[in-house]
């Protein structure tokens, strides 16, 4: 286990992690510190700053979660896609069993 001191909203928190995810884990501090100072939450008390930033993550999160829910693929495509792979098994079965015309 290592220890690596993160920076958030002006105040400094130690935090344990695995051997390795010092870099993964140092940048995570920063990107809620930005939270923090984008929110102007700096300076407040440690759990009112950390609550703030975790909303603002979460909300975040829920974005690109309802982005990811629009981007679902147009009516008929997805039955589209299992026919050729359908298609794709059957051919793959022929092909194992020698039994493939051209």
């Amino acid at each position: 286990m290592s220890n690596v001191t993160l920076s958030i909203g002006g105040r400094s928190f130690t935090v344990a992690c695995a051997d390795g995810e010092e870099a993964h884990v140092s940048k995570l501090g920063r990107l809620i510190d930005e939270k923090v100072v984008a929110a102007g939450n700096a300076g407040q008390t440690e759990t009112r700053m950390l609550l703030f930033a975790s909303l603002l993550l979460a909300d975040q999160i829920h974005d690109l979660q309802g982005d990811a829910a629009s981007t679902a693929l147009p009516a008929g495509i997805a039955e589209r896609l299992g026919q050729i792979a359908g298609r794709i098994e059957n051919l793959a079965a022929r092909l194992e069993s020698g039994t493939a015309s051209a």
